[in-house]
């Protein structure tokens, strides 16, 4: 017979104590796990790129590009006569090409060109909406374009990926909710606006505290406090440093929050990554629904949600299972071109740079076996060109 007297003797345990505990001991790992990868005195970086992706993000032939690196304009050989180039190199040459004045290749806007912002959402976690925005916005800024990048997920992921720790190197008022918050503690948006290691790429950082902003925004609404509303807080933020950008990526939460109906609010693009799966499918289709409601309310209030273009992109995608191909076909079959054509790809190079907090645009390719990071890149590069296409004809440019 069992004897029960042990466990009536013994206490139970304390959830919280036990959820405290465990936070403790993984933060303090991950911290350990941090430093042995990133010591403090490393920083990250972007790496050198061959001519054929300088000649690429510049958008010239690579003869082009050897003709110009030829009369000067370039690097010097490495001892094997190969030239490996730099942002800073390439954004140089972009500058030289457009001396005549045509500005074809320093992608900034024109006058008349309004400031991109894409949000990049998903109600469902592990949609590599993460992923996707660190990418895009790497890429856009290896383009040419002047890009911001916005952590708005607590977890902050996207912050950690352009070397911010949540943890250790953001305090205290240095994420997004210090320019929405309520009161006077409120921060102007260029106090928090921190740049990364890739030229052209500035970030504010996310955390913990970006999970005040929900509560606050509740207690501001129910006291009918003489407060901005909510969902136009960060387009005024935005709009103090418009000039100084082309696009803003927002890395959103994966749930329907208010800091996720700000960003829906404040952007002019929307990107929904899904997973082909039944499951996410299904978990999308509740998001759109609850998303559609809440926008009402919002256009009930005078907020403004009208948008350029809306897509979906199909994340972690293997050509070869056949149920994920019939998924994919099927959003393709309810929302036609509103689907992006290009999927993102599986693949374990994306997957394994992330072990380091890396891109694919800064990991070494001899890292990885050549065929499998070529086309974890190509994919990558399809889906960000369909993207950079879709602003530029927003734009109404060729």
């Amino acid at each position: 017979m069992l004897d029960m007297t042990n466990f009536a003797e013994a206490s139970p345990p304390n959830l919280r104590k036990m959820i405290a505990s465990d936070a403790a001991e993984l933060s303090r790992q991950l911290q350990a796990h941090q430093q042995r990868i990133f010591p403090p005195t490393a920083q990250k970086s972007i790496r050198l790129f061959t001519p054929s992706e300088a000649a690429s993000f510049i958008g010239i032939h690579e003869g082009y590009l050897r003709q110009i690196a030829a009369e000067g304009h370039g690097p010097q050989p490495q001892p094997n006569g190969r030239r490996l180039y730099s942002v800073d190199d390439i954004n140089n040459i972009r500058h030289v090409l457009d001396e005549g004045g045509m500005r074809k290749y320093v992608r900034h806007r024109s006058p008349g060109e309004k400031l991109q912002v894409i949000s990049v959402m998903n109600f469902k976690g592990g949609s590599a909406k993460t992923t996707t925005s660190a990418h895009l916005a790497q890429y856009l800024a290896l383009r040419g374009y002047r890009v911001l990048a916005i952590d708005l997920d607590p977890q902050a992921s996207l912050s950690a990926m352009f070397g911010h720790q949540p943890e250790l190197d953001v305090s205290s008022g240095d994420t997004l909710y210090g320019a929405l918050r309520y009161g006077p503690q409120r921060r102007h948006i260029t106090e928090i606006v921190r740049s990364t290691y890739t030229p052209g790429l500035h970030v504010i950082p996310g955390n913990l505290e970006l999970q005040e902003f929900e509560h606050e925004t509740a207690k501001v609404l129910a006291d009918r406090a003489q407060e901005t509303i909510f969902f136009s807080r960060l387009g005024e933020a935005l709009s103090a440093i418009e000039s100084a950008y082309d696009i803003v990526v927002i890395d959103c939460p994966p749930q329907l929050g208010f800091l996720t109906l700000s960003a829906l609010c404040a952007a002019t693009a929307v990107l929904i990554t899904v997973h082909p799966q039944m499951l996410d499918v299904m978990s999308m289709s509740q998001f759109l629904h609850m998303t559609s409601d809440l926008l009402a309310v919002v256009e009930d209030a005078g907020g403004d949600t009208d948008y350029d273009w809306m897509r979906y992109l199909v994340t972690r995608y293997e050509p070869n299972d056949g149920p994920q191909s019939q998924m994919a076909g099927f959003m393709r079959s309810i929302f036609g071109n509103r689907v992006l054509e290009n999927p993102m790809l599986k693949s374990t190079a994306i997957s394994d740079a992330g072990l380091t907090k890396q891109t694919l645009y800064e990991v070494e390719r001899s890292q990885f076996t050549r065929g499998t990071y070529d086309r974890a890149l190509e994919s990558l590069t399809k889906v960000n060109e369909e993207i950079e296409d879709l602003v530029r004809k927003t734009w109404k440019r060729k």
